[in-house]
């Protein structure tokens, strides 16, 4: 600090004591007058030195006070020219009036000023419309935080290249965890001679280390058929880029009894511990197998997963061991229960009436009351023909109750057993969930993100053509007291033609075993085709609906509905199926809006085009060839552009499977 900053200055307690002095020089005037005229000398030599000391104290802080204004000027302009901070004024129109010249630089003329703001970023004018306050934008290859002052018209542009590049780096070295299965590994090699199975071995070892060396991933076998795979983010992120092509060239190890070998990948990322990560791998892989193998999920520590591959329908397996063991664990869940109540999902078709049935059937032949909640308000018309009949069957009947009436009877040692989905939000109670310790899951349909909490058991099997069919090979194994009449062989056996399309999709040998088996127990083809004749009314309607089709990118076919027009799932997956028949059609989509007020999509393939990874990027899910969703706050025109943009990232490769 200056030192005239620390000098007294001619203060008010200055002025008092000059006043004394004179009031005390008065009394020496008055008593000795020569020392009066020394004293008063001297007073005034005092006075006129203090007077002078505070002009030019004055003067001096004037003179600095101005020095220090001009140089804190000159700071200001030169900071506002030359610091490597960005910094514009724009009109009310959003045109650039004035730019320092650090902003110039990015100008393909000698200026921005008269542009547009949109010159720097599209998003640059709506972000200022919607009052923000902060937009990141990149420009010429350098990231910059913007600071947006509305009232003022003005903005900042702070360069976090530097920044962005370490918060890159930082994430591109965090480690990922892989957990590498093969599929079929087992089943395959189980009737191998030590040659082919050490050729097979080979084969395969090969082709993942010539994969990860690729890549620069450390990978070790770990057993026979698991492999443990460390990787880093930046690693993962060209594996998706590359969609996991390492899953093709395994699919192609063709064995000499001409089935592909498939693997399935679990993976593990984000900023968790180690055993963390490694718990995620493993909860990846399960969910990757629980989905018929052949793919890679991909677990986030926030929970959100990706999918690819996932493009061959799941290999069938050889034995019924897993379905002997099953049925025995039912059987004793049944057992130790108090009653078992059993649930499909909302709008039941009849695979999941079929499978409701026959584990109804489970409990009654192990002597514990059992029941199946309809509820007689969201029933289509082929479920209505088969809810008829059995009402017809008093035995069988009495054994349906409503929603309400499940609410009632379920206690925390009810068994509740869930067929034909796993998503908690489509089960037909949502409630029942919560109100019991034992819960059973049941399904053929691949696992998708949203799944029961921590079931008791759970048997899904994706090779499988239906939930009926899962259910029929369960009965097999139960009590051998355990007598089908002719409805409930019926109500499974349409479970499974329905599903299959009378067998012709999803179908392999252990259907054929379950229908066999249904036949034998008196199950009747003729009222099945009851059950499934259509109305005049819904097949013109259903008519009028394929009639909106439309050929996209040469082989998909989507339909989409008339606003206004409501048609039921059932309808909407009819002509979605009806599309498929047509020629040279891959894949079919059919849109309309709903009874509920939402809109629904059904979609179909014949295997080339995945349209469950497609549905479940649309919040819906299904099978490889099989697969819908329900678009709620959203037009039917609406859901199309959203649809086609998915079919275009799909065909193009960009889409997460």
């Amino acid at each position: 600090m200056p030192e005239f900053f620390k000098k007294p200055t001619m203060s008010n307690h200055l002025w008092i004591i000059y006043a004394i002095s004179i009031v005390l020089l008065g009394f020496i005037w008055y008593y000795q007058w020569i020392l009066g005229l020394l004293m008063t000398l001297f007073l005034g030599a005092s006075f006129y030195y203090s007077i002078k000391t505070e002009q030019q104290l004055i003067s001096e802080t004037e003179r600095y006070i101005t020095t220090l204004s001009h140089r804190v000027k000159k700071v200001g302009e030169e900071a506002l020219l030359e610091m490597p901070i960005g910094i514009v004024l724009f009109s009310e129109e959003y045109v650039i009036e004035w730019a320092n010249p650090y902003m110039n630089k990015f100008a393909e003329e000698d200026t921005i000023v008269g542009q547009s703001l949109s010159l720097l970023s599209d998003d640059l004018i709506p972000m200022i419309k919607e009052n923000k306050s902060e937009l990141w934008l990149h420009l010429d290859g350098f990231e910059f935080q913007t600071l947006i002052k509305r009232e003022e018209r003005l903005l900042y542009f702070f360069d976090r290249t530097k920044q962005t590049e370490i918060q890159n780096l930082y994430h591109n070295e965090q480690t990922v965890l892989a957990i590498i299965f093969l599929d079929n590994y087992e089943e395959m090699t189980q009737a191998m001679d030590d040659t082919a199975k050490s050729q097979i071995n080979s084969n395969v070892t090969s082709t993942l280390n010539k994969w990860s060396n690729e890549f620069g991933i450390y990978l070790k076998r770990i057993s026979q058929e698991r492999f443990l795979a460390v990787m880093n983010q930046q690693i993962l992120n060209q594996l998706e880029k590359n969609k996991f092509e390492v899953l093709d060239e395994v699919r192609e190890l063709i064995t000499d009894k001409n089935v592909p070998l498939t693997l399935s990948i679990g993976i593990g990322l984000g900023g968790a511990s180690l055993p963390s990560l490694g718990g995620l791998a493993q909860s990846s892989l399960d969910l990757a197998l629980g989905r018929g193998g052949d793919q890679v999920a991909i677990k986030e520590e926030s929970g959100k997963v990706r999918f690819y591959g996932g493009k061959t329908s799941p290999m069938e397996k050889r034995t019924r061991v897993r379905a002997r063991v099953i049925s025995h664990a039912l059987k004793e869940l049944v057992k130790e229960s108090d009653k078992v109540i059993v649930m499909g999902h909302k709008s039941p078709d009849m695979d999941s009436v079929g499978a409701a049935i026959g584990v109804l059937k489970i409990a009654i032949a192990n002597d514990v009351e059992g029941y199946v909640l309809i509820d007689n308000n969201d029933i289509d018309t082929g479920v209505q023909r088969m809810i008829e009949v059995i009402q017809e069957n008093e035995e069988l009947s009495s054994h349906f109750i409503s929603p309400d009436q499940a609410l009632d009877y379920v206690t925390k040692n009810t068994l509740l057993v869930v067929v034909d989905t796993h998503k908690p939000s489509l089960v037909g109670e949502e409630k029942l969930l919560t109100r019991t310790d034992h819960v059973v899951v049941i399904d053929h349909h691949r696992r998708g993100e949203e799944f029961i909490e921590s079931p008791t058991l759970v048997y899904m099997e994706p090779y499988a053509s239906s939930t009926s069919e899962l259910v029929t090979e369960l009965l097999e194994y139960q009590p051998k007291g355990l007598r089908l009449n002719m409805l409930e062989s019926t109500a499974l056996l349409a479970g499974i033609i329905v599903d299959t399309k009378s067998f012709t999709l999803r179908t392999g040998s252990r259907t054929f075993d379950a229908a066999s088996y249904l036949r034998s127990k008196g199950a009747d083809t003729i009222l099945v085709q009851k059950f499934m004749k259509e109305d005049l009314d819904l097949y013109v309607r259903r008519s009028r609906l394929i009639e909106n089709t439309t050929i996209y990118k040469d082989e998909i076919a989507i339909s989409t509905g008339a606003q206004g027009d409501v048609f039921g799932p059932v309808v909407i997956a009819q002509a979605a199926d009806t599309l498929l028949t047509m020629s040279g059609i891959v894949a079919s989509f059919v849109i309309s809006e709903r009874k509920d007020g939402r809109v629904g999509i059904s979609a179909r393939s014949l295997g080339e085009v995945n349209v469950q990874v497609i549905m479940e990027q649309m919040n819906g899910g299904g099978h490889l060839t099989n697969a819908a969703t329900q678009l709620a706050d959203i037009t039917t025109i609406e859901a199309e552009e959203q649809l086609k943009t998915i079919i275009d990232e799909y065909l193009e490769g960009g889409t997460k499977e």
